[in-house]
């Protein structure tokens, strides 16, 4: 058979401009050019590179690029190109074949994409627009996490305001950005007010807000405890510092729960688009994910959202290196390392360790493992890490074989 012909690319992306090299099958370039950051630029590269490259099909042009996403790789693959992704770490190891120096620059990082393409493809990874339902929700889910992690600020300044003046306030729950807390604040700011204030103010509060585990004599019984000495002028600084967080701590409490509500709308919408072809198997992935001990929303969407290509593959060896559960082995003459992955997908490693540390807490066989890990020496995070290297063998082999979560049927011994 007659292997057909193909065209290697390099792109070197940027901000605003795009180097563009192409090289035919036995790496000889045949074009060079530099293209704009803008729809024509864009579409002025894809015309370019059929032109240059004589293809009569634009699947033959693989292309080789850094990023992974972005309108740069979207136009290529609409247009029907094959567009390859590497990592920069892998990347920069390639430049090692151009130069011994260390010089840099936008054509020979074009160059040593194209050259690395034709000869290592294994080290590219083949990208695919994505559903649009997974796109939603990977930005959905990343949003979630940034209003979480803004609100986690807010609430640790507000506590440093509190413990300043009035640090009674800090003992009734540990998350100071709760709607109750900071009605509280807002009907007894200072320990001087809290004097004044009656009973059946605080009761209707915790009436409102469905607050049962205290109640108002117990409130106000903290609340009036001898308060803390300070400086003239603190109290009021305090206050109006703290005045000002709330006000954004609720604007960020209504934008996560809109957040959640848009996650749990979106995972439900992937449930259903995973009705299959005529003749082909429905598939259950969401289903399946969601009855796994210590998967929640979050966890959930990021799995879906991050993890799609791999767990559509079942593709247990890529699971473990993306989420960061694979250890890293340096073995030398009679020298043996085994560390930490670091080289991961930060956001799946946070989903691992919450979905382990849940489970824990209600999977018996998760927790015996954890246990055991930690009674041979291991520290906290390494015997979470163990657990959720489990989990995802257990999530692989439900996804292939398409049944749910079975405690009664759990073994270690599952296979993926």
């Amino acid at each position: 058979m007659i292997e057909q012909q193909r065209w290697y690319v390099g792109v070197d992306w940027a901000s605003e401009n795009h180097h563009v090299i192409i090289t035919d099958g036995d790496g000889r370039k045949i074009g060079e050019k530099i293209f704009k950051h803008s729809g024509e630029g864009l579409a002025e590269m894809a015309v370019w590179l059929r032109t240059t490259s004589s293809a009569t099909d634009p699947g033959q042009i693989h292309i080789a690029i850094e990023v992974p996403h972005g309108p740069v790789v979207e136009t290529l693959i609409e247009r029907g190109f094959k567009v390859h992704a590497i990592n920069p770490k892998q990347m920069d190891r390639f430049r090692d074949r151009f130069t011994l120096a260390g010089a840099k620059d936008d054509s020979r990082d074009a160059e040593t994409m194209a050259s690395a393409l034709r000869t290592d493809p294994r080290c590219f990874r083949l990208l695919a627009v994505a559903d649009p339902t997974v796109i939603e929700l990977r930005e959905w889910s990343r949003i979630a996490e940034d209003l979480g992690a803004e609100r986690n600020r807010l609430t640790n300044r507000m506590r440093e305001q509190l413990w300043r003046y009035f640090p009674a306030m800090l003992k009734f729950d540990g998350d100071l950005g709760a709607e109750w807390l900071l009605g509280l604040w807002e009907a007894v700011p200072t320990p001087a007010k809290a004097t004044r204030v009656r009973e059946a103010t605080i009761a209707k509060l915790l009436k409102r807000n469905r607050i049962r585990r205290f109640d108002a004599s117990h409130v106000l019984a903290i609340l009036r405890q001898l308060p803390v000495t300070v400086a003239a002028g603190t109290m009021e600084a305090a206050s109006a510092h703290i005045a000002t967080l709330i006000a954004r701590i609720r604007l960020l409490n209504r934008q996560l729960k809109q957040a959640h509500e848009r996650l749990d709308t979106l995972t439900s919408r992937l449930a259903l688009n995973e009705e299959a072809e005529p003749g082909h198997k429905k598939q259950h992935d969401v289903e399946i994910l969601a009855s796994l001990p210590g998967v929640g929303r979050i966890v959930l969407a990021t799995l879906l959202a991050e993890g799609f290509d791999a767990l559509q593959r079942r593709d247990y060896a890529a699971l473990r290196s993306l989420t960061g559960v694979a250890p890293v082995t340096r073995r030398s003459g009679k020298s043996l390392i085994v560390i930490r992955r670091q080289a991961c997908h930060q956001r799946l490693s946070n989903a691992m360790y919450h979905w382990a540390r849940v489970a824990v807490q209600h999977d018996r066989i998760s927790r015996a493992k954890y246990a055991a890990l930690r009674n041979r020496g291991h520290s906290h995070g390494r015997a979470l890490r163990s657990v959720a290297d489990r989990l995802l063998n257990v999530a692989c082999a439900m996804l292939k074989s398409g049944t749910t979560f079975n405690p009664s049927l759990a073994d270690e011994r599952t296979p993926c």
